[in-house]
């Protein structure tokens, strides 16, 4: 699989839940601080978006999208600069996941939720994200959203059976759309971490390279060789771009895939040795360890407990 399809599946991605703002007049909402990651769309109307951590207050028009990945606070408004008041303080969300707020007839309609993942796991993506990422709708990046978003429109507008279901899995599509808008925009690593490294044309083809292979003993000379770099120079804007070493992302990448095994229950700590090329089992541990914390054993039981 691509480097994003393999950290996607080891993330277990989950909790996808959305619900509908609609809100008129002059009004303000501050949001508490939240798990992994929380996503935003503008069906009609525009808002400002104030994240805690970021550098300004960005406007949002009908059409764009969100992400925010930084888990802290925020402030969504009809205007730039408004009194925010708790979300708390406003009447709870009726059964059809709508929060109405401000003037009976709204002029701005917002749909949101949340995207949770694998806690064990989450700093792989997480780690990558910037605080605040915004797809425009007007964008070309954003034409595989505008489905999606319709759907989520008709889904949140009046209570319907299994919807809950429904917008589950359109949130998620949703969320994996706007990371590829994310990636589509970067002409070049805007940060360091695989996320952002993908986009650099031999250091995203060296993670192609090793997620398509990742059980594979490869040395830094053939991968450097395998995008036409010089072995010093390819370590050298490795490391830059991606955080760490070579080495170490494919003894990351291997050990949590490890996990994901040893979490199912239903394979010996020998035999995932064996599957990733190590000659013993105390030879795996001792590099599990040295990735996750803990050996693989004492891994497996807190997992199952």
């Amino acid at each position: 699989m691509d480097p994003l399809s393999d950290v996607l599946a080891l993330l277990n991605v989950e909790g996808a839940i959305s619900a509908r703002l609609e809100v008129g007049g002059s009004w303000s909402i501050r949001f508490p601080v939240y798990r992994h990651v929380k996503f935003g769309a503008v069906l009609s109307g525009s808002c400002w978006i104030a994240v805690e951590g970021a550098d300004m207050p960005v406007h949002l028009r009908e059409g764009d999208c969100c992400l925010l990945a930084n888990g802290l606070p925020y402030v969504v408004s009809g205007e730039e600069e408004s009194e925010p008041v708790d979300v708390g303080a406003i009447v709870a969300p009726t059964a059809e996941c709508v929060v109405r707020y401000g003037s009976e007839v709204p002029d701005t309609v917002v749909i949101g939720g949340d995207i949770t993942f694998d806690e064990l796991n989450a700093g792989l993506l997480l780690d990558s994200l910037p605080p605040l990422i915004v797809v425009r709708g007007s964008s070309d990046l954003a034409q595989a959203l505008r489905s999606a978003l319709e759907l989520l429109a008709y889904e949140t507008a009046a209570p319907r059976p299994a919807s809950a279901l429904m917008t589950g899995h359109l949130a998620h599509i949703l969320f994996v759309q706007a990371l590829r808008a994310y990636l589509g925009s970067l002409d070049a690593p805007s940060r360091a971490g695989w996320l952002s490294a993908l986009t650099d044309p031999q250091i995203g083809a060296s993670l192609v390279l090793m997620h398509e292979d990742l059980g594979r003993r490869w040395t830094v000379g053939e991968l450097a060789a395998a995008v036409n770099m010089s072995r010093s120079s390819f370590a050298e804007r490795f490391k830059t771009l991606v955080g760490v070493a070579p080495f170490d992302y494919l003894l990351q990448r291997r050990m949590q895939t490890a996990g994901q095994a040893l979490r199912a229950g239903d394979r010996t700590v020998s035999a995932i040795a064996s599957e990733w090329g190590y000659g013993s089992e105390s030879a795996f541990s001792n590099a599990f360890k040295r990735v996750m914390g803990h050996a693989p054993s004492h891994f497996r039981k807190a997992a199952l407990h």
